[in-house]
């Protein structure tokens, strides 16, 4: 029997749609920046921006909502390892998107669901079934033949968009244990904390401060990429997981018109076969964890 989302639901529904849509467009509007950037602007930079626009992103959001009480917490250790996974993620994402193409790296991207499910069982000590191992194997296979792997065409920046994509399965990890006692500004304005301790030694070594458009560019990027995430925030707050969870695959499509427009990057038919399989796999994963809490 087919269950109808009750009329507010619906709208509900309809409206997180939009915030993924909005979030799809803002975070392909900041690679298109990175790329740019990524020529001549050191990654340390380009983290540290991030990092700074976060905070005050999640500022000024924890001050017209929970208040800066908010700030106080007992969770401090597990803090750190969420901001270490954010910068580590932060700094390899940024990376490939430099090296790779845009819709390359953004399919990539998408790997975290795979990871998650990889990780789930020895970190978070979840039962996970065979119907998510085979939708994981799914979307790894489609790695090998995007990637051209099959061919033995080992590309550093592959790898790099890989291990950013383990480092979001960290995250979405870490946000699971700290959103029991944390508010979502309070967690993001500490990733923030963290990452800045932990790249400006390297922003500091590496020398120079941007200048002429490169800082307008970078403030804009930054910005971008916390709106970006708050769409993607708000829209899981109002939606529902089975409803929405194929639109922000849409990013892909978003992705490859950018590289092709601003880029002249026109990706082959091997790569889209693969990333069929990719988003096949994470969708799979998500209806399924969607219906296992149901």
């Amino acid at each position: 029997m087919t269950v109808v989302a009750a009329p507010d639901q619906a709208a509900k529904n309809l409206k997180a749609t939009g915030f993924l849509l909005l979030g799809s467009l803002t975070f392909t509007f900041e690679v298109v920046l990175l790329r740019y950037l990524g020529d001549h602007v050191p990654f340390a930079q380009i983290v540290l921006f991030r990092a700074l626009a976060q905070i005050l992103f999640a500022g000024v959001w924890m001050s017209t909502t929970v208040g800066w009480v908010a700030l106080k917490t007992s969770r401090p250790g597990m803090h750190i390892v969420r901001g270490l996974f954010s910068l580590a993620c932060w700094w390899l994402y940024y990376a490939s998107f430099a090296s790779l193409g845009i819709a390359m790296a953004t399919v990539l991207a998408f790997t975290t669901s795979l990871f998650t499910v990889l990780l789930a069982g020895p970190v978070m000590g979840e039962k996970v079934g065979p119907l998510r191992w085979a939708a994981t194997l799914i979307g790894f296979s489609g790695v090998v033949i995007a990637a051209g792997l099959d061919h033995l065409k080992f590309d550093p920046a592959v790898i790099m968009a890989l291990f950013s994509a383990a480092a979001g399965a960290g995250i979405v990890m870490s946000n699971r244990r700290l959103s029991t006692t944390e508010s979502t500004q309070t967690i993001m304005v500490y990733i923030g904390l963290v990452t800045i301790v932990g790249v400006l030694p390297v922003a500091i070594w590496q020398g120079g401060f941007p200048s002429g458009w490169d800082i307008p560019l970078l403030a804009l990027s930054s910005l971008t990429g916390c709106c970006g995430m708050w769409c993607n925030i708000e829209a899981y707050r109002i939606g529902e997981v089975s409803a929405i969870a194929p639109v922000p695959y849409i990013r892909l499509l978003f992705a490859a018109l950018a590289g092709f427009v601003f880029f002249a990057e026109v990706p082959d038919p091997r790569f889209w076969f693969g990333a069929v399989l990719i988003v096949g796999g994470a969708l799979l994963i998500s209806v399924r964890r969607k219906a296992r809490k149901e």
